[in-house]
């Protein structure tokens, strides 16, 4: 029979209680792990075998699974900057109640339900843990979308990155931009930097 701490192998470290509660494995043998000192209690509902790096994205993830990591927090999980962030930026449907999620020290974006789905992506954490993330052309959106004041130190080298990038879509970048209504300043950067 498969026990929590299998299932945490696999996961990297990290097993939820309903991964567990998936596997047939009853709840209370979690709390018995954690008593016997075979996993540590990260947050509710996840555990982590106790040699295991604390990954904040994960948790986030796990704490705040209607958000999707976003802005500088997705450019950085995409490898497109190697700015960590200081706080972490989570998108949220208008209507969700972000009270928890600032509390713990996430910023907290809105956008419509319409476009909430718009470019969602699973990446993997520098731990290897697989988070939601919006891809990297709806983060260069996002990056210029609802804000006076672009940060230019940021956005510019991101955009040449991408420009540069093998596996880049223009097509999907101008069509991201039109539906989130910075197509003017989208095409101000792919023309400057193609």
């Amino acid at each position: 029979m498969e026990t929590v701490a299998d299932i945490a192998l696999v996961q990297n470290g990290y097993v939820s209680s309903a991964q567990a509660t998936a596997a047939g494995i009853p709840r209370r043998c979690l709390a018995e792990a954690v008593e016997a000192g075979e996993l540590v209690q990260v947050d509710r509902g996840l555990y982590a075998l106790p040699e295991t790096w604390e990954d904040p994205y994960l948790i986030a993830q796990h704490r705040f699974a209607k958000g999707v990591f976003s802005d500088g927090t997705a450019l950085y999980l995409h490898g497109a900057t190697d700015r960590a962030p200081f706080q972490l930026t989570m998108t949220f449907s208008r209507n969700y109640n972000k009270a928890r999620a600032k509390a713990a020290g996430i910023i907290c974006r809105s956008c419509a339900d319409e476009v909430l789905g718009l470019g969602v992506a699973e990446v993997r954490t520098m731990h290897g843990n697989a988070v939601r993330a919006y891809d990297l052309e709806r983060t260069l959106c996002d990056m210029v979308r609802g804000q006076r004041v672009v940060d230019e130190q940021v956005v510019n080298p991101a955009m040449r990155a991408y420009v540069r990038r093998a596996d880049r879509n223009i097509l999907k970048l101008l069509g991201y931009a039109r539906a989130l209504g910075v197509e003017g300043k989208i095409q101000n950067y792919v023309r400057v930097l193609l």
